[in-house]
């Protein structure tokens, strides 16, 4: 490993990370332990600060097993006998686990099944979870459906809830009616933050819409504190949250040049991490590229 990493290779700046860890000071790159939008809040859910219990685990599981066997009347079964017995968090618990896996259906099922509870109260961070799961399923209609929901048990939506609406409606490339939810939202009087004027300009420069990016633009001087450095880091080419880390030993044949410079030309064309990833993985298994387990680690994603 370290004849292919030579100091020639020191003046690309892209490449620090790697001899960082080559030389054995992997103590300086603290790598995350878990996934997180740098821009998108913590979440606060229901069961904030609990680690899912056995019975939850369980559930989560059991209805999995029942939703293989193509059986609607084994997970109503499920929900009736694991679920239904759940303590309220617990529930809560499952429905999010669902999410974090992309279980869609399921979590659609137990999502309806929880606003059936007796303890259940409308909730806007259930409703913006399940929108955000809808829109990167792209499945708009279902996203604006529950919108309409949540206005009509009396919530009013937040800026989370307006800003995964218009992430939504982004996702399939519906710009008008992003639009329309942003000028609402401003409208009845609920400021966007930096994740939703972030996805706004991003998108809307990305499919060539100047001029409503600029009118975008124009609104950091209004809701952000330091609009300057905020549009700095939008425009920034090669933001650092997306980079994240690429692993010391993603490389075995030297071709640690070649896999980073793709990445930053990906990166550059607004790939998905997950494009990325799925690159890197094709490559490492046709024997191209040897690429280690892990072989980008997002960082504040």
């Amino acid at each position: 490993m370290a004849s292919s990493l030579t100091a020639p290779a020191l003046r690309f700046w892209y490449l620090r990370p790697l001899l960082a860890l080559e030389r054995g000071s992997a103590t300086s790159l603290q790598v995350p332990s878990r996934i997180r939008c740098g821009l998108r809040g913590e979440r606060k859910p229901l069961w904030r600060g609990r680690v899912m219990s056995t019975e939850a685990i369980q559930a989560v599981q059991a209805l999995k097993h029942a939703n293989a066997s193509s059986s609607s009347r084994r997970i109503e079964d499920v929900l009736d006998a694991r679920v239904g017995r759940l303590l309220k968090a617990d529930q809560v618990a499952v429905l999010a686990e669902l999410q974090r896996q992309n279980e869609l259906q399921l979590a659609l099922q137990v999502f309806a099944f929880i606003r059936k509870e007796v303890w259940y109260k409308p909730e806007l961070s259930l409703y913006s979870d399940m929108i955000f799961m809808l829109g990167k399923n792209k499945l708009i209609g279902l996203a604006e459906e529950l919108f309409s929901e949540l206005q009509k048990e009396g919530l009013q939506p937040d800026t989370r809830a307006y800003t995964e609406m218009i992430g939504a409606f982004l996702q399939v490339d519906m710009v008008e009616k992003a639009m329309d939810v942003y000028k609402s939202m401003k409208e009845l009087g609920c400021s966007p933050d930096k994740l939703t004027l972030t996805i706004l300009i991003r998108n809307l420069e990305k499919v060539g819409l100047e001029d409503l990016a600029s009118d975008v633009r124009k609104d950091c001087a209004e809701y952000m504190d330091f609009p300057e450095k905020f549009l700095k880091e939008v425009d920034k080419k090669f933001p650092k949250r997306s980079i994240g880390y690429i692993n010391g030993t993603c490389c075995c044949t030297g071709d640690v040049i070649t896999v980073v410079a793709t990445v930053v030309i990906m990166f550059k064309n607004h790939a998905t991490l997950h494009q990325i990833l799925l690159l890197l993985t094709n490559a490492n298994n046709c024997g191209r590229w040897k690429t280690s387990t892990h072989v980008l680690v997002p960082h504040e994603l």
